[in-house]
């Protein structure tokens, strides 16, 4: 090399062969931040491509890819028959400071007003444990994973590729997906849609915010049976509605309350999961379900039918949804495939009248302007060459098997400690725990020993306190649901 400085930097750049990014990414990464810091200086001559691969000990091939990287970036500048330079027009690195610029750590605290939203402060807890009772998650391990990445990497290869990658697509959905939707919901739930009922979401949490959006006047009444879902609580609070709880009981949601409300006052919607309610797994009884929709025709409410586990019945078949007897337009569908596929992949749907569908199409593009049309599209194909419905079928058995042996153990090892019923769908159990029992400490003390239990704090209300938990048993192996009671024992006797 010519410069014995540059030699030096040179040599101590410090390449990964065995890692799985590139070796001549790595040389454009680490050139590059020899340029970013000032090291390199605009203008200056880099070694040739063969004493840098000397210097380095690697092919010479790769030091002029790692060039030709750093070329197509901008930061680097080759002439015939003189060299490769760095390019003479880089900003200064380092930018002039504004004058009476303040000198408070900005990186963490703004220097404008954030407003309080109390109901925004609870996070959604993060589960990094090796045993757990989840909030009724699926178990990955039975997933259609490699089926999913085959339908995902055929999308990624197939023709066609500007309609996929070079513009934008529809905001409701690649018509691809909502027509598999219609046919799935059509098929499996009774309704009556085509893909101009269905508009593409990214969960149901998502659903249920574009709809407070979209249809959600400030002081406008959502109603909800207590206890309820709290993340959807806190989108009709932060659209500025007023939430009215009302009781639920064995039966589910009591609708003659709902009436009694809907006679003094203007009722906007109605928020329900009529299948498992949400946290106490409940049915909502047929003549309620048919009264709810009554009421909804003769007062003018929406229904957001949540509906986000109906694959999962072990009884017996399940009743249809809500959606399937609506004569009036009056129900808005949501489901995700979070309980029945993954929760980590953000998969969704709202099924309504065309009219809604098209409003709420035009309110998602202020939040998002399309989905993931490319998971969407694989998604769509497992439900086309019935992959889906196989995989449901092969789980539902296993889930079953997995709820008895969990309710047996609680039966016979908590029998003291624990009250529930069990479900008769689902992935959880409502688990009532002794008054005596501090549900807060207990979660803490398990989560010590390895075992994430939720500490029934979402599920507390001024007039509601059932010291409470949803304990999930689909996730976890038969093994692992043995270790996790015998660790509630262990601390549950102490």
């Amino acid at each position: 090399m010519d410069s014995p400085i540059l030699t030096r930097v040179f040599h101590d750049i410090h390449l990964e062969h065995a890692a799985e990014r590139a070796v001549y990414l790595q040389l454009a990464d680490a050139i590059l931040s020899l340029i970013k810091k000032g090291t390199l200086r605009p203008g200056v001559k880099l070694p040739s491509s063969r004493d840098v691969a000397d210097q380095l000990h690697i092919n010479r091939i790769t030091v002029s890819k790692a060039f030709e990287e750093l070329q197509m970036q901008g930061w680097l500048e080759s002439a015939v028959g003189r060299g490769t330079f760095v390019t003479s027009h880089i900003p200064e690195s380092a930018p002039r400071t504004l004058r009476n610029a303040p000198k408070n750590n900005t990186s963490q605290t703004a220097g404008f007003v954030i407003p309080g939203m109390k109901y925004l402060e609870v996070m959604p807890s993060i589960i990094n444990s090796e045993l757990h009772f989840d909030d009724g998650f699926p178990d990955p391990k039975l997933a259609p994973l490699k089926e999913l990445y085959r339908a995902y990497r055929s999308q990624l290869t197939r023709s066609g590729l500007y309609n996929k990658f070079g513009k934008y697509g529809q905001p409701d959905g690649s018509e691809f997906y909502r027509d598999a939707i219609s046919k799935y919901l059509n098929e499996t739930r009774g309704l009556r849609t085509t893909a101009h009922n269905i508009l593409s979401v990214k969960g149901t949490v998502m659903g249920i915010n574009l709809v407070c959006n979209g249809l959600i006047n400030p002081g406008d009444i959502i109603v909800s049976g207590i206890p309820g879902w709290r993340r959807a609580e806190q989108n009709f609070m932060h659209a500025g509605a007023k939430h009215i709880g009302i009781p639920v009981d064995e039966h589910g949601l009591v609708v003659d309350e709902l009436k009694k409300i809907c006679r003094r006052k203007k009722v906007r919607m109605v928020y329900v999961t009529p299948h498992h309610h949400y946290p106490t797994t409940v049915s909502l009884r047929i003549d309620r379900r048919l009264e709810l929709l009554r009421l909804a025709g003769e007062y003018g409410f929406i229904i957001f039918e949540d509906d986000y586990d109906f694959d999962f019945h072990y009884k017996h078949r399940p009743l249809l949804p809500l959606a399937s007897a609506d004569e009036n337009g009056m129900v808005i569908y949501c489901g995700s495939f979070s309980k029945s596929f993954s929760p980590a992949f953000r998969i969704g749907y709202l099924a309504a009248s065309q009219n809604v569908i098209e409003h709420l199409s035009r309110v998602r593009i202020l939040l998002d302007r399309q989905g993931d049309h490319i998971l969407d599209n694989a998604i769509a194909e497992l439900l086309h060459d019935g992959t889906m419905q196989r995989y449901l079928r092969k789980t539902l058995p296993v889930y079953k098997e997995r709820r008895d042996f969990f309710c047996d153990l609680l039966s016979n090892e908590l029998k003291h400690a624990v009250s529930f019923n069990i479900p008769e769908g689902g992935m959880t159990v409502w688990t009532k725990f002794a008054t005596s029992i501090d549900l807060e400490k207990l979660a803490k003390d398990a989560l010590k020993k390895g075992l994430y239990i939720s500490n029934g704090r979402n599920h507390l209300y001024p007039a509601f306190n059932a010291n409470a938990a949803r304990l999930g048993f689909a996730s976890s192996s038969k093994e692992e649901l043995e270790k996790g009671v015998g660790i509630l024992k262990q601390l549950l006797k102490k």
